[in-house]
This record gives structure tokens, C-alpha cells and sequence, in this order.
């Protein structure tokens, strides 16, 4: 199938998708924002006062779904490369989380706060090669737990999107050794035909 055509029906299946249409009802940032209500509403994830970090957080469904669910006592904080438009209840840093000047800004933003939960549904920008977007997708996935370990408060949780394939099994053990609870969650919003899941671990101790 030539990639013109392959667009093109990526393009029909995204226009009928039930949650495409349903975050434009809404005024949903994105379809991605269904994911996060749908493990928050099967895991209790998210609640008033609390302090949530996003990382890679553009276009904003994520952020947006938080900011209502931490209401005015709570702090969400999202990053990313990209911009993102505004949204009420939400501190937006621009930049790459694994630089310190990112990092600086970011402490500088918490006053003192460690997060409840830090959170990221970022996937690497894909090449086509699968070997090598696994990597990077892995790499991706480490660099957010170390800074998970470095801005979680001691209880906190932390909720990453993973990639079944090379490398995501040792990943799952390494979360182990710094959280108590480690769930594996597929959230029907997800496409059946991807790859992806959401690892949540919870009850950091380390």
C-alpha cells in the first residue's frame, strides 16, 4: 500500500473514531484525554490538592483532564518541546525536561512541593524502523523515571505510557524496585491494534 493511501485511511479511521468525535464535542485537546479518565476512573488516580506533573503534555489532554480533577486547591505543572495553548489551572513550561535549565524552572515553580503524581503519554517522534523507535521509546521511558525518582513526594505514583517489545519487561522490573504497586492498564481508548499500555506504579519509597 503506497503511503498516500495509508494516510488517507489513517486519516477516515481518525475522523469516525468515537473518541475523536466525542473530544470535539467536548472540547476535549484530544482524543488522549479518555485514556487518562478511564485509568483514573478504574484506579482512583487523581483527586483534589493534588500536585501533578505532565511531561510532553502538547496538545494538552492530559493536562486539561488533571486540572479539573485537582480543581483550584490542586497544581498541575505540564512541560513540553512544543507550545501548547493555555489552559485555565495549568503552568506551562516549554522546553526538554531532561535539561537542567528545564529543571531549575521547574523547581523554581514547585516552591518547595514535591508531585503527587508525575505523568506522561509521550511517544518519540517514529521513523518507520522498528527496532530503533523501541529504543528510543525506551530511552524515553527511563529518562522519565528518573525524573519521576528525582519529583515525587514518598507515596507518590507515577503513570507512563510503554510499548510492548525489547526492553519494557526490565523496565517493569525497575519500577518495582521504587514503588510498591506496579499495574499494567490498556484503557479502551487505546486502539486495540496498538502497541501501547499504561504502566501505573504506585507508593514510591525510593
Amino acid at each position: 500500500m503506497t503511503r498516500r493511501k495509508t494516510s488517507r485511511r489513517w486519516l477516515s479511521e481518525h475522523r469516525a473514531d468515537q473518541y475523536v468525535q466525542r473530544a470535539t464535542r467536548e472540547g476535549g485537546r484530544s482524543r488522549a484525554i479518555f485514556k487518562l479518565e478511564q485509568i483514573d476512573a478504574r484506579d482512583g488516580l487523581l483527586k483534589p490538592g493534588m500536585t501533578v506533573i505532565d511531561l510532553g503534555s502538547a496538545p494538552g489532554g492530559w493536562s486539561q483532564y488533571a486540572a479539573r480533577r485537582v480543581g483550584p486547591t490542586g497544581t498541575v505543572i505540564a512541560l513540553d518541546l512544543l507550545p501548547m495553548e493555555p489552559i485555565a489551572g495549568v503552568v506551562f513550561l516549554q522546553g526538554d525536561f531532561r535539561e537542567p535549565s528545564s529543571l531549575d524552572r521547574l523547581t523554581a515553580t514547585l516552591s518547595g512541593r514535591r508531585a503527587d503524581l508525575v505523568m506522561s503519554d509521550m511517544a518519540p517522534n517514529l521513523s518507520g524502523v522498528k527496532s530503533s523507535d523501541q529504543a528510543r521509546a525506551m530511552a524515553l521511558l527511563e529518562s522519565a523515571l528518573e525524573f519521576a525518582r528525582g519529583s515525587l513526594q514518598f507515596g507518590g505514583a507515577f503513570l507512563v505510557k510503554m510499548f510492548h517489545g525489547r526492553g519494557s519487561e526490565e523496565y517493569v522490573r525497575e519500577l518495582r524496585r521504587s514503588f510498591a504497586k506496579v499495574l499494567i492498564r490498556k484503557p479502551d481508548a487505546s486502539r486495540a491494534r496498538s502497541a501501547e499500555v499504561y504502566v501505573l506504579a504506585r507508593n514510591y519509597h525510593v
